[in-house]
C-alpha cells in the first residue's frame, strides 16, 4: 500500500525559481569584464542547473583549470551581488505551495546550491518562511546525486521518505530522490539542454507546468 504524501520538496534552480536572469547575467558581465562579448540568453539557459562550474566552463571554453578557478569564485561575487534581482517562482508555483498548505502538505527544498546563496536568496524573495526545511549543497556531507540531503530534508520535514515526492529538473535529482526511496517528477519546463532524454532518466511521471503537479498528485491518488 503506498503511504499517505506528507511532504513535497523541490529542486531550486529551474524546478521552483526561475533563477537564470540572474546567472546568465552574471556571466555576462564576468564576460565584459574579461573584453569579451554577453552570450545569447537561450545558449545558456539551459546549463542553469548544473551549477557555477559549468557555467563558466561554457563562458570560458579556453580557461586552463587554474584560471577557471579563478573564473568562478569571481562569478560567484557578481552573482552574490545581485541574487534575487530579476528572480521569480516560476507562474503556477505561488499557487502550487498555496495549495499544498492548505492540502495540510509540507513543502521543502533540497538543492545543491551553497546555503550563503540559497538562504539570502530565498529571504530576499520572501519564501524562506514557506517551507518546512530548506537542504543546500553544504547543509550535509553529500550532495545530489546522493541521497543523504533528501534523507535530511525529510527528517527535518518530521516525516519519512516515502512520505515523500520530489520534482527536479536534472537527471541528478531523480537519482537522488529514487536512493532515498522516493518517487521523482520530472519538471520539463526547467533547464533542460535540447539533446537531454529526460526520459531516460526513471522518473515517476513529469509535469510541463508548475499547476500541473495538483493534478498529477490527484491523478495518481497522492492528494
Amino acid at each position: 500500500m503506498t503511504p499517505p504524501l506528507r511532504a513535497v520538496l523541490f529542486d531550486l534552480d529551474g524546478t521552483l525559481l526561475d533563477t537564470a536572469p540572474d546567472m546568465v547575467g552574471a556571466l555576462n558581465a564576468l564576460r565584459v569584464q574579461e573584453c569579451r562579448a554577453p552570450l545569447p540568453y537561450e545558449e545558456v539557459r539551459a546549463l542553469v542547473s548544473h551549477g557555477a562550474g559549468r557555467l563558466v566552463k561554457f563562458g570560458f571554453p579556453d580557461a586552463d583549470a587554474a584560471a577557471a578557478l579563478s573564473l568562478q569564485d569571481r562569478f560567484l561575487e557578481i552573482y552574490r551581488g545581485a541574487v534575487g534581482a530579476e528572480t521569480r517562482l516560476f507562474a503556477g508555483m505561488d499557487e502550487v505551495l498555496t495549495e499544498l498548505a492548505t492540502r495540510g502538505l509540507a513543502s521543502g527544498i533540497v538543492t545543491n546550491k551553497p546555503a550563503w546563496l540559497t538562504e539570502p536568496l530565498l529571504e530576499q524573495l520572501g519564501l524562506a518562511r514557506r517551507f518546512a526545511c530548506v537542504v543546500s549543497g553544504d547543509s550535509v556531507a553529500e550532495r545530489k546525486p546522493h541521497p543523504l540531503p533528501m534523507l535530511h530534508a525529510a527528517k527535518l520535514a518530521g516525516v519519512s521518505p516515502s512520505q515523500c515526492i520530489y520534482v527536479g529538473d536534472a537527471e541528478r535529482d531523480i537519482q537522488a530522490a529514487h536512493a532515498a526511496g522516493m518517487p521523482a517528477l520530472v519538471a520539463t519546463y526547467g533547464y533542460l539542454e535540447p539533446d537531454e532524454d529526460w526520459q531516460a532518466w526513471g522518473g515517476d511521471g513529469f509535469i510541463a507546468t508548475p499547476l500541473q503537479l495538483l493534478a498529477w498528485l490527484e491523478r495518481n491518488g497522492r492528494p
